[in-house]
């Protein structure tokens, strides 16, 4: 089964129709069927490794600022306590919390599936992202969770490459900074050439810029641990938002041509809207 990172930007994505979401529309039409969905999201950021495994995940609307049609949308996939079991014997020695009644999905999640797939009729698990753990516990628990791909689990990495919200520059709805495009010029050569050694991208002249908080980079390490297995990934779309967001995504085991729909730059909503990336 392919593994993805989706560059997600805003909630509002969730929505609008772009050229990132029909993007995301397209891979879900060309993509394999999976069993279940393994979802690692920066939204679920906090100090302990984590999976939701209730049979009934709640849509969680983790932000603040956006209409009130994003806060009554639904995304009501079921959840997989087998697949979390799973999860949770793969990751060892890692220990994963069993989450049977406290999170649930949140838009790092449903905002990139509402698209993929928006029957919302696969089987969903989420894992939290242990801020407490170094980066390269990341990489290695990401290239643990390979064997599930096996057994027909989809593993989506969602985040940002590049996530700086500090310096949103809303007069460039389409375009990014020129230190975005270096940062992310350098990881699209890191994840095609050597993933595993993706953590060198913290001596970059731009990773402080780029990366201020490490909760939408992080996904990314999970991809890289699984596309170390296999050598390398493929960039399916890039394309920037605002100045200081990248909206790329990687594939594995899928061919970029397959998933090809156009580039372009998500919607942000007017005002400047708030995240909550801890639980």
């Amino acid at each position: 089964m392919p593994a993805l990172f989706i560059g997600h930007g805003s909630p509002m994505n969730t929505l609008e129709r772009n050229d990132f979401t029909r993007a995301w529309r397209r891979m879900g039409e060309v993509l394999p069927r999976p069993v279940a969905m393994l979802v690692v999201s920066a939204h679920w950021f906090f100090g302990a490794t984590a999976v939701t495994a209730m049979p009934r995940p709640r849509t969680i609307h983790d932000f603040y600022g956006f209409p009130p049609e994003l806060f009554a949308f639904e995304y009501p996939a079921p959840g997989a306590p087998d697949v979390a079991q799973e999860v949770a014997e793969v990751a060892r020695p890692t220990w994963v919390g069993l989450d049977r009644d406290q999170w649930g999905l949140d838009h790092g999640t449903w905002s990139v599936l509402a698209h993929l797939y928006p029957e919302a009729d696969i089987p969903v698990v989420q894992l939290s992202i242990n801020a407490l753990k170094p980066l390269d516990d990341h990489v290695e628990l990401g290239a643990r969770l390979s064997s599930l791909r096996d057994r027909g689990v989809m593993v989506i990495a969602s985040g940002n490459v590049v996530h700086n919200l500090r310096q949103i520059d809303w007069n460039r709805p389409d375009e990014g900074f020129d230190w975005a495009h270096r940062f992310d010029d350098a990881v699209l050569s890191q994840m095609t050439s050597a993933p595993a050694d993706i953590l060198r991208l913290r001596e970059h002249p731009d990773y402080e810029r780029s990366v201020p908080t490490p909760d939408h980079f992080i996904p990314l390490l999970y991809l890289a641990g699984l596309a170390a297995e296999e050598g390398s990934a493929s960039a399916l779309l890039r394309g920037y938002s605002m100045g200081s967001l990248s909206m790329t995504c990687y594939g594995v085991g899928v061919e970029a041509a397959s998933c090809e729909t156009g580039l372009g730059a998500a919607t942000l909503p007017a005002g400047v809207p708030g995240e909550n990336t801890n639980s």
